[in-house]
């Protein structure tokens, strides 16, 4: 008797359904704009069906969050390219609305944030802007308690040493 083995592809749909409200919350509260948030929502979704082939059916939760973090992230840095390159190729004097103090706090979170591993700006995300407990965060990506706290401790003197 001879069996085939087919890679079964995940079901987007039931993810969708699933981790849909928590990829939205994820991305609201780092964008900060229910439109912005709902495409980048779209886009996390759109990348997860260019990506099904590569992907298996572990964690998804896990996944899912952190590409809206990646996807929130990318479209901030991407507004802030957008603004600083207004700035630089004119003279003119500018209005800037409350979106600017939002560019410069990007700008400085980039700083702190670019030698960090993805997981631990995942960490420290969840925690800082989510308001995580460390055990949520822990059972998100698959730390203990401790472990989470003591990621958080190191990002805490790294911060310092850089300010």
């Amino acid at each position: 008797m001879c069996y085939i083995m087919y890679k079964m592809a995940i079901d987007i749909a039931a993810w969708y359904e699933k981790y849909g409200p928590m990829v939205i919350r994820r991305c609201r509260r780092i964008l900060a704009n229910e439109e912005e948030a709902l495409d980048a929502v779209q886009d996390v979704f759109l990348n997860l069906i260019r990506a099904e082939a590569k992907l298996r059916d572990l964690f998804p939760s896990s996944l899912l969050y952190t590409m809206a973090t990646n996807v929130c992230l990318n479209r901030l840095r991407k507004k802030k390219r957008e603004v600083l390159s207004c700035f630089s190729d004119s003279n003119e004097y500018f209005v800037w609305d409350e979106g600017f103090e939002q560019v410069e706090a990007v700008v400085l979170l980039e700083a702190i944030l670019k030698d960090e591993s993805e997981e631990n700006r995942t960490i420290y995300f969840m925690y800082h802007a989510d308001g995580m407990t460390l055990k949520e965060i822990g059972e998100v990506v698959g730390l203990s308690i401790s472990g989470v706290r003591k990621r958080l401790e190191a990002f805490k003197s790294r911060v310092c040493g850089k300010l």
